[in-house]
């Protein structure tokens, strides 16, 4: 009681004029909902895109979950741009100068564009070396896919960076709904180009990583059509004529930049984490790989609701009103903790039709559902203050802050316990989530308090 006491004073309710707030629920229902499901449909529809690839074999899925790992650095990476041009462009909207939000926007495609197709040039000159560096010796069976696979996906790499600029555009102006639609169809794409490329034609691992390439370039090319249309706060023309302004690129990466170590720093760690789960042998690895899918799923709406945060606290503090970026932090927070539970609970329902659905051995199935477990119970208590608290301090600018402290968690508790469990103490893939586990606990109490004491609050964004 004392806790919901404080956080109900957080903000000063003379100052916010309730008849003119910002965002109304209805406005908050139709930037969230899309958001939610639009995040919810693409976990599913990895979920599937896993079920095809666990048909193969498991050194086809094991070689898919090791690639990703090193996916999702490159994936944060983009992401980390993508979060940098959604704070921008959205306290610009918020403070009504639409014409800088266009300028922003515009040297973000610079960017983004550049950093992507370097990122790209590098992982096909170097798929192998990159694989062998992070993890080392492994069966040549999963060697080979993974390396197909890797291949494959890093020719995708600038249409997966432009598609999440492009969708970060729309959502800072508030329109969440129409990046729902081109993630749907291009998920529906992709399961579709997984059933003819791997059954049909009987390409494997190979046939799931091209419909991959195919779905993200057409998720890229179909928001940059609709991004030159004038339908909504930032339009994106005559791309081959933008010329680079450093001072705001260089405004741009200072959000950009510290959320992209954070990243940097998240993946990193949990690369290290593959490595170990890597000498586990490859029925740990799929069912660490399948509980990574669960996992993806019972989180994806509460990441959407942080998503969401970061346009609502962008715009309402772009116009000058902290007390209602108070007011809304702690509305959505609520939100988080009503989505993160309701979403554990249907994926721990699913999650055994999902196994036997997608053939998985039953001492992975086994070892899989042991993992699933502890996650449900664990993630619907201390998952929230952990992460989308974080959101909103980012769209206020206190970037370096969270930076810090999730680099700190990551390294300092989640990856040092695992490889301790694992390497020294015997245990199998279940250390995983319980250095995770600790590792959000930290992060929670920290977040927390910061939160209280309002000094993310502090900040200069433009």
């Amino acid at each position: 009681m004392g806790l919901h006491y404080c956080i109900n004073h957080l903000y000063d309710k003379n100052k916010i004029d309730w008849n003119h707030l910002m965002f109304s629920n209805l406005d908050l229902r139709k930037l969230l909902v899309p958001l939610i499901i639009e995040n919810l449909l693409t976990s599913f529809m990895g979920m599937a895109d896993s079920m095809m690839v666990t048909r193969v074999g498991s050194a086809a899925i094991s070689a898919v979950s090791l690639t990703d790992s090193i996916n999702n650095l490159v994936i944060q990476l983009f992401s980390a741009m993508a979060t940098g041009g959604t704070i921008i462009c959205s306290q610009y909207i918020g403070s009504s100068d639409l014409k800088r939000s266009n300028d922003a926007a515009r040297q973000i495609v610079l960017a983004v564009t550049s950093i992507a197709l370097f990122v790209a040039v590098v992982a096909e000159l170097f798929h192998l070396s990159i694989l062998h560096l992070v993890f080392g010796k492994v069966d040549d069976d999963v060697m080979q896919a993974a390396a197909i696979y890797f291949r494959y996906t890093a020719a995708s790499f600038p249409f997966l960076a432009l598609y999440q600029v492009g969708a970060a555009f729309f959502r800072a102006g508030g329109n969440s709904r129409f990046p729902m639609k081109i993630s749907v169809l291009s998920n529906l794409l992709n399961i579709a180009g997984n059933a003819f490329f791997i059954f049909a034609l009987g390409m494997g691992v190979g046939g799931a990583a091209l419909s991959t390439l195919i779905s993200r370039a057409f998720s890229a090319i179909v928001l940059f059509i609709f991004l030159r249309l004038p339908r909504q706060p930032i339009v994106i023309q005559h791309i081959l004529g933008i010329r680079p302004d450093f001072a705001m690129i260089g405004r741009v990466l200072s959000i950009g930049i510290p959320s992209g170590i954070e990243n940097s720093m998240f993946q990193f760690g949990k690369l290290a984490i593959q490595s170990s789960v890597s000498t586990l042998g490859t029925t740990a690895i799929a069912a660490q790989a399948m509980t990574i899918i669960f996992e993806n799923v019972n989180g994806i709406a509460g990441i959407a609701v942080g998503m969401g945060l970061m346009t609502v606290i962008g715009q309402t503090l772009g116009a000058g009103r902290k007390e209602e970026a108070k007011y809304y932090m702690i509305k959505l927070i609520r939100c988080g903790y009503m989505v993160i539970l309701v979403s554990c609970l249907l994926t721990c329902l699913v999650s055994r039709p999902v196994m036997f659905l997608a053939g998985m051995e039953p001492a992975a199935a086994a070892l899989c559902w042991k993992m699933l477990l502890f996650i449900t119970i664990v993630k619907p208590i201390i998952w929230v203050p952990s992460f989308i608290s974080a959101y909103g301090f980012r769209a206020a600018g206190d970037v370096r802050f969270t930076m810090i402290i999730a680099s700190i968690s990551m390294w300092a508790l989640r990856v040092v316990i695992v490889i301790f469990l694992i390497r020294y103490m015997g245990f199998g893939p279940i250390a995983v989530w319980i250095g995770m586990a600790m590792d959000w606990l930290f992060r929670a109490v920290v977040f927390t308090t910061h939160f209280l004491k309002g000094k993310w609050l502090r900040y200069t964004v433009i």
